[in-house]
């Protein structure tokens, strides 16, 4: 149990929150929320006695067993499955003790110390950390490599590891999902749901909270509340506090209005129930939630784009990788205005491969990219943000895209990211990593693209910041294909799922809830690979005719789908069309003797877009049974 009693907590002269009461009991499970700089690490750093309170008092157990995630890893040759074993302290004491009984030939203490190691699972040590590493998404060959051959974010993987290996009372993790890709957030959801001791969480993902945590600690405004519940019952009980802000709410009002029109339009007509059932999900959270955010310093949106060509991008029988050797084979995708899509697939299977194709920095092994002439792409890479002008401002930064616009207006676009006032000409140099990140989207929205491509986006964002980014994207008028682990992002502003798995890149046949449970299937046959091996099912020659049978079956649906596409593309354009007649016959003032002839006139237009309208929705009809009927037969 831990217990906070009237307490305050400062960082030099800046006051991060006062006065805080409130009891965390064993066994729960505590994200803790708040915007960048108000204290949620400031927090673990008294836990952990690296600060001492201002005023009031922090109440710990005795011998309570804290685990944390180190920032740092040295540099160690020692093999990583070692590293991570380290983590069990009482472990290590009790091998150290043994070795030295031993080495006396103390027979009474090794026997003593035998019996200690099988009571804390010492002879399984081994084995459990190897499932760790496995979880977190590094392969059996992985685990004796020295842990001075892994890059930074796989390093910071080895750590949460170690921290996961202690037999803890209480396990603080900050944002352990940073540096993790989908598949590792989800294992390390379900580790965390079976953690037997007390957890408190600092994470800027919803999904991740929802699913983990049984309490909410939220600080803002210099206090430290704690809710019960998840982080949806939280919003919930937040939203109602601040739904008296009326304009704010007015303005989500229109925003729901627009996403209620798609969905009433499309829900009943089976091609776009999908994607209408997507829709309405962003519109129940959205109603819970916005309210919540209506104090938010971010505000931003993407411009509509210049020029929206058609297509916008087409990679033909591409194999991408590197080095000559392929990650994934004879992929052909093509994206086309408005496309929403988010990609899939496990850790190393080709999802950035991909991006960086498509972004057209990586060449293709073999095939061709085909950009259209007026493509305009927003990349977003966690490798941009290293790229930015450590001397340079924010202001600088977007004065060099455009030198011939005003400080005001460049002022007032950065400003919707979070930069304001003196803050816009800061030098970018001590900025953390998600102010970085909030400049590089900033210059990306900027740029008006009309294509964006977004690699992990999230990593180092604020809930606010988040909230402000789906938003954006849900009103953005290019397309778009993102990678991320933040579950509800993708849930909010895609409409399709592309896999990248085995070599091959192809839509995913469910939703984002069934991915999980593909996770699943896809370790089983792993699991069981070496048995399907002796039947000849998996032989190199097997796998080369699946891949050219599932060619030729996209290449045969590929018609198919493009007709889909256009008779959408006609749809819309036929309804705003009689959208505009209805206001025009609308007007009063049309029915007057001196406007006769204009009324024949807007009438005859209106029945012959009316029409037109219903031969096009019945074509997409019979376009979207044939679709599917070639699908089914496919399968």
């Amino acid at each position: 149990m831990l217990r906070f009693e009237k307490l305050s907590l400062r960082r030099g002269i800046k006051l991060l929150f006062e006065n805080a009461s409130f009891t965390l009991h064993t066994g729960w499970k505590t994200g803790i929320t708040g915007g960048n700089g108000t204290g949620k690490s400031s927090l673990f750093s008294l836990i952990l006695g690296q600060l001492q309170a201002d005023e009031g008092e922090l109440h710990l157990p005795p011998k309570l067993e804290i685990a944390h995630v180190a920032q740092e890893t040295p540099s160690l040759a020692r093999p990583a499955i070692e590293y991570v074993i380290d983590g069990d302290s009482e472990l290590r004491k009790c091998e150290q003790a043994l070795a030295e009984a031993e080495s006396a030939g103390d027979g009474g203490a090794q026997a003593w110390l035998h019996e200690l190691l099988h009571t804390i699972g010492g002879y399984t040590a081994r084995s459990r950390a190897g499932q760790l590493m496995h979880g977190l998404g590094f392969t059996a060959a992985e685990e004796e490599r020295p842990v001075n051959s892994f890059s930074g974010g796989w390093r910071m993987r080895l750590n949460l590891a170690q921290a996961l290996m202690c037999r803890s009372d209480l396990l603080l993790l900050d944002e352990p999902t940073n540096h993790l890709d989908l598949d590792a957030v989800i294992w390390l959801e379900e580790w965390l749901r079976s953690y037997p001791g007390t957890l408190l969480l600092i994470s800027h993902d919803r999904d991740f909270l929802d699913r983990v945590a049984d309490h909410i600690a939220h600080i803002e405004q210099q206090r430290a509340e704690l809710y019960t519940g998840n982080y949806a019952t939280f919003e919930q009980t937040r939203a109602a506090r601040l739904a008296n802000q009326q304009v704010e709410y007015e303005k989500q009002q229109r925003e729901v209005a627009h996403i209620r029109s798609y969905v009433d339009r499309f829900r009943a007509k089976a091609t776009k129930a999908r994607q209408a059932q997507s829709r309405l999900k962003a519109l129940e959270r959205m109603e819970l939630i916005a309210p919540a955010h209506v104090d938010s310093q971010f505000h931003f949106s993407f411009l509509e784009p210049e020029k929206n060509p058609h297509p916008l991008l087409q990679l033909e029988q591409v194999d991408g990788g590197y080095d000559e050797l392929p990650v994934f084979s004879n992929a052909t995708v093509l994206i086309e205005p408005g496309d929403r899509i988010g990609l899939l697939g496990p850790n190393g299977a080709g999802k950035s491969t991909l991006i960086k194709l498509l972004a057209g920095s990586l060449e293709p092994l073999a095939g061709l990219r085909h950009p259209a002439q007026d493509l305009r792409i927003g990349y977003f890479a966690q490798h941009q943000i290293e790229q930015l002008d450590p001397e340079a401002s924010p202001l600088l930064h977007l004065e060099r895209l455009d030198p011939l616009a005003s400080e005001q207006r460049l002022r007032d676009f950065v400003g919707g990211f979070g930069f304001q006032g003196d803050r816009a000409k800061e030098k970018v140099a001590p900025f953390s990593g998600g102010e970085k990140a909030r400049l590089v989207l900033a210059l990306l929205v900027y740029q008006r693209p009309n294509l964006l491509l977004l690699d992990e986006p999230t990593n180092h964002l604020d809930l606010e910041m988040r909230h402000a980014l789906g938003s954006a994207l849900q009103e953005f008028a290019g397309a778009m294909l993102i990678v991320s682990h933040d579950r509800h992002l993708l849930r909010i502003t895609t409409d399709q799922l592309w896999l990248v798995h085995g070599g091959r890149v192809e839509e995913f046949a469910g939703d984002l809830d069934d991915y999980p449970a593909w996770l699943v299937e896809q370790r089983r046959q792993t699991n069981g690979g070496e048995n399907q091996l002796a039947d000849g099912e998996h032989t190199a020659k097997t796998r080369r005719d699946r891949k050219r049978q599932e060619a030729e079956l996209r290449r045969q649906l590929k018609p198919l789908r493009n007709r889909l596409k256009k008779l959408e593309t006609e749809m819309e354009r036929c309804q705003q069309q009689q959208q505009d007649l209805e206001e025009i016959l609308a007007d009063t003032g049309l029915y007057q003797d001196d406007r006769k002839d204009e009324m024949r006139r807007r009438l005859a237009e209106k029945a012959e877009i009316d029409a037109l309208l219903s031969d096009t929705e019945e074509a997409w009809l019979e376009a979207g049974e044939a679709f599917e009927t070639a699908q089914s037969e496919i399968g």
